[in-house]
């Protein structure tokens, strides 16, 4: 009953308002832009819907009753606060704002998402972004996280994916002098006999097993070695000092190995992946500066 009352009374509401400022329905209606008649229509609609009279005419004018007035002075400051909170609306089409937290892995943020955020940002100065990085995995609404940034593969199917990047394939190097001590690994197993820069993820604390595939086979190493980083240009950098083995994306690889610092191996025994996906949980609606975030990272193949 009461969501009836209040579906049915909006019209009238804002009719009677119009007519008790101005005084007159004539001038209610051009300010309305409706007719005369159906802002009187839509004013004795809300008086039979309410069963009280809300306006009197006099000699000189169209005068509020009691209850009229009091109509006035309880709900019209109200609708006005909703007509200013609609224009706010209205206005993030045109000029997107919020706070948006993302979880990223950080190759992602490095190599990713600061070069296509530098005129993102510029172009949206009134959204804010908090990028946190994490190779791990992250349960978004318990750490009250916007969205994450993964790779394809490792984003849980209840979640909304959105390619934003191209394919990513990992890589493993050491220099050429580490080489010149130990044989090239023939195969994944044989790296159990190396000296490996192990990643341990943040979120989990655990150490990552490098993946790799052949032929359909797919092996996960848990390698060893006297170095454990968090952080994958760490790995890189060790690797390049010549302290070990690296399982680094083959984009981070790639200048040192063009220049000869570095040698990479199993290479046909490392898998490309689907490239990074930002996500969120499928039950929530974007927001209006969050639609735009997600049209500035969307990667086009």
């Amino acid at each position: 009953m009461k969501d009836n009352l209040l579906h049915n009374s909006f019209g009238g509401l804002t009719a009677f308002f119009a007519v008790a400022r101005e005084k007159s329905f004539t001038r209610a209606a051009a300010r309305l832009g409706l007719s005369q008649t159906a802002v009187s229509h839509s004013v004795r609609s809300l008086e039979k819907t309410l069963g009280v009279r809300l306006l009197a005419r006099n000699s000189r004018a169209v005068i509020p009753t009691e209850a009229g007035e009091h109509l006035l002075l309880t709900v019209a400051p109200r609708l006005e606060e909703i007509d200013a909170g609609l224009l706010e609306v209205s206005e993030l089409r045109d000029k997107p704002a919020g706070s948006i937290r993302i979880t990223a892995p950080e190759d992602a943020i490095r190599l990713l998402l600061a070069p296509k955020l530098k005129n993102f940002l510029k172009e949206y100065p009134d959204i804010k972004l908090e990028l946190f990085l994490d190779n791990g995995y992250v349960d978004l609404a318990a750490e009250q996280f916007d969205a994450g940034v993964r790779l394809g593969e490792l984003v849980a199917q209840d979640m909304i994916a959105v390619r934003i990047g191209p394919p990513v394939q990992f890589t493993v190097v050491a220099t050429k002098r580490y080489f010149s001590k130990r044989e090239h690994p023939q195969k994944p197993a044989d790296l159990m006999h190396h000296n490996c820069i192990n990643v341990r993820t943040m979120t989990h604390r655990g150490l990552w097993a490098w993946e790799f595939e052949k032929g359909g086979q797919q092996v996960n190493v848990h390698v060893d070695g006297q170095l454990i980083y968090n952080s994958l240009f760490d790995c890189l950098a060790a690797a390049v000092a010549g302290l070990g083995v690296a399982y680094v994306p083959s984009e981070l690889a790639e200048p040192y190995v063009r220049a000869g610092h570095l040698v990479p191996v199993l290479q046909e025994w490392c898998p490309f992946w689907s490239g990074f996906h930002l996500y969120y949980p499928s039950r929530r609606q974007p927001s209006g500066a969050m639609a735009m975030l997600i049209a500035a990272l969307r990667y086009d193949s």
